[in-house]
């Protein structure tokens, strides 16, 4: 009984590991590749021969062999997607908490709406939205990057599901120590929601650095670009240098690889409970 037992357990752990190579080596070949020799890129399924060839490339210009803004585009990267995050997150938690806990006309019908706007996707609004930065003067900015991104139905969404679990007692008894709603939120719910706010946090951030589509269309100047469009401008339109994008594609996951290290314990709590 116990050998069997023994047995069962080893093939779950080989089914485990098999998994999980199976989910990271897309990313190993991604890195081993971006360090490969271009004769080697996509030729062998691990290569032999490594060089830094392709960060040098991109470095250097790429096509156009000119000096890029490599740290103005990664700050403006960081600068819009720290906002764009923020003010999701702030929306998201005053929406949410106006849905599960206040009591008000038309609200069952403003969340069927809010589930029902999630269905269609965001790229039908790209024009009206453009034409309205673009008349509130707001083209090639920070404001024209970060306002258009700053409500997210999912995060409201996420948020509403997790204040719905948490007891009206606490609520009421913050009401009858003289706590506004703002005050409940800021003080009472958010503390209580640390962990499904480091997922939200992740999702989001990870959503909002990975744009590439409008960042294109609502930045024009060097010194407004974004990492994605950067990087994007130093290929030709049919690609031609796999060695750099796979650099490239490195470049961009790195930072989202330090936050999800940084937070794993309380993203895996998180998850725990989405998962409920």
């Amino acid at each position: 009984m116990v050998g069997h037992k023994k047995k069962s357990l080893t093939i779950r752990y080989i089914i485990a590991f098999l998994l999980l190579l199976l989910m990271i080596f897309p990313y190993l070949y991604m890195v081993l590749n971006s360090f490969a020799d271009w004769s080697q890129v996509d030729r062998k399924l691990i290569p032999t021969s490594f060089t830094l060839h392709s960060y040098e490339w991109l470095l250097s210009g790429g096509q156009s062999a000119e000096p890029r803004p490599w740290i103005r585009a990664f700050f403006n990267s960081l600068i819009v997607s720290s906002g764009s995050t923020i003010l999701m997150m702030i929306t998201g938690v005053v929406v949410a908490y106006a849905l599960a806990k206040l009591q008000f006309r038309g609200r069952n019908f403003l969340n069927n709406a809010i589930l029902f706007q999630m269905f269609f996707p965001a790229i039908i609004l790209l024009v009206p939205t453009f034409l309205i930065i673009q008349r509130l003067g707001m083209y090639d900015s920070y404001l024209g990057m970060i306002l258009p991104k700053a409500l997210s139905l999912w995060a409201i969404f996420m948020y509403t599901n997790f204040f719905r679990a948490i007891p009206d007692t606490f609520i009421e008894a913050a009401k009858l120590d003289g706590a506004s709603d703002w005050q409940i939120i800021f003080r009472i719910i958010l503390p209580m929601s640390k962990s499904i706010t480091i997922v939200v946090f992740l999702f989001l951030f990870m959503e909002r650095w990975t744009e590439l589509l409008w960042d294109m269309i609502v930045v024009k100047s060097d010194n407004m670009l974004t990492l994605n469009v950067l990087l994007s401008q130093m290929f030709g339109p049919y690609g031609g240098y796999p060695g750099p994008m796979y650099a490239a594609s490195v470049i961009l996951t790195v930072p989202i690889i330090i936050l999800f290290l940084f937070f794993a314990k309380q993203f895996k709590e998180g998850m725990q409970f989405t998962l409920k």
